[in-house]
């Protein structure tokens, strides 16, 4: 069956459903160890390699306000419906900077947390107050927009985004994000927690 011309190039997958077609019963484990064992794989792109570790193993920073890092995440309320949390936190310190809640997930809601941080930790939410701050994001539609951008440089805070499906690299943000969703699923209170 696989001598044929008609399967040139096919992945084990489709291999597997044709032979089901055809009458043979077999499992996908089995056609895929087979295939594997003869080199009739398809071919498979290796993936693009990520280059040097920009944090070279930890993703912590020597001192508060050098690197803060911003996430969401969503999360199921009893009474709202789905929540979007968004947190900023200091990677020094690990404090969560700002919180923010909403329903939908806009650009427009992603500047809420440093709305809430700039002023807390610099004084006053003005031109260039953060001069010399990253802040480590992920590749969220939300902080790639322009308008979320353009925040960034209005503050003089350095976008510093992490290497795409590598989300430990913005690691504390993550966590907290995690943490904030969980109380809000486990709060008897339900959606009233975040008011």
């Amino acid at each position: 069956m696989l001598e044929a011309d008609e399967f040139v190039g096919e992945g084990y997958r489709k291999i597997w459903a044709r032979l089901r077609v055809a009458g043979v019963r077999t499992s996908k484990r089995r056609t895929l160890r087979l295939m594997r064992e003869h080199n009739l794989l398809a071919p498979a792109r290796a993936g693009q390699p990520h280059g040097p570790k920009a944090h070279g193993g930890t993703i912590t920073a020597s001192t508060p306000d050098e690197l803060w890092g911003i996430d969401i995440t969503s999360t199921l309320t009893r009474h709202e419906g789905t929540a979007n949390v968004f947190v900023l936190v200091d990677h020094c310190t690990a404090e969560c900077l700002g919180l923010h809640v909403a329903a939908r997930a806009t650009r427009f809601e992603a500047t809420e947390p440093l709305r809430q941080a700039v002023p807390f930790a610099y004084g006053a939410y003005e031109q260039d107050r953060a001069a010399g701050l990253r802040l480590r994001h992920d590749h969220g539609s939300q902080f790639i927009s322009d308008h979320f951008q353009a925040e960034l440089r209005f503050l003089g805070i350095e976008s510093s985004p992490a290497f795409v499906r590598e989300p430990e690299g913005n690691g504390c943000a993550e966590r907290c994000a995690q943490r904030r969703a969980a109380g809000a699923r486990h709060d008897r209170r339900g959606a009233d927690v975040w008011r």
